[in-house]
């Protein structure tokens, strides 16, 4: 069960929302491993298809490879975290509801994650989270107990890899066709599809990890 940290009722300048499990994945001990020690993915573009200010749950559709990607993080025992610019929310075009039900519906198709972490401001608002700000990096790996210069950002657009770039975290682009050309010139680390990415970062046959 999910908890918000934010009231249903409040200022969308408060933030960043942070969607968490009860027990915070931090304070598990965890075994060392090698490769990254959280995976942060964008969510629209990235894990779903983008559909602009989506509060539907039955619109949710996965992007190609999501599922895979994901499980393989998973699967080495690696924490999973989501960061999500949500600028629908300060334009009244999204509530707190719907994007928590985008939430479940996208962890129906990709199993639990560990974190969310929702940026609920516009543009012009100035805040410290909102993408290409690190704020929400900064704000996930708190919460999962990461130095985030341990931490990758997969994700669809330049403002992804900047604010991993901010952060000190590791970035990979994963473009789309709305991607620009000149962020994906801009890139260090891109790959053409999130399996890609995510094999690239957990290793190859002799065990060694790296970005792409």
């Amino acid at each position: 069960m999910f908890t918000v940290d934010a009231p249903e009722v409040s200022s969308v300048r408060e933030g960043p929302w942070l969607l968490t499990p009860g027990e915070r994945y931090g304070s598990r001990r965890r075994v060392r491993r090698t490769g990254p020690e959280a995976v942060l993915f964008d969510r629209d573009g990235t894990l779903v298809e983008d559909i602009p200010y989506n509060g539907d749950p039955e619109r949710v559709r996965l992007m190609p490879s999501a599922r895979a990607a994901v499980d393989a993080v998973r699967a080495r025992g690696i924490p999973v975290g989501v960061i999500t610019n949500q600028s629908g929310l300060a334009r009244g075009l999204l509530t707190h509801g719907g994007v928590e039900a985008v939430r479940r519906r996208v962890e129906e198709l990709l199993g639990p994650l560990n974190v969310w972490a929702v940026c609920p401001h516009g543009p012009g608002d100035g805040c410290a989270c909102r993408k290409p700000a690190p704020g929400l990096v900064h704000a996930a790996c708190a919460a999962l107990g990461v130095d985030p210069r341990a931490a990758v950002v997969l994700g669809d657009i330049g403002a992804d890899i900047e604010a991993a770039k901010a952060a000190g975290a590791v970035g990979v682009l994963v473009p789309t066709p709305v991607t620009r050309p000149e962020e994906t010139a801009a890139a260090e680390h891109a790959a053409p599809d999130l399996l890609t990415a995510v094999r690239a970062l957990l290793g190859g046959p002799d065990g060694s990890a790296g970005a792409p």
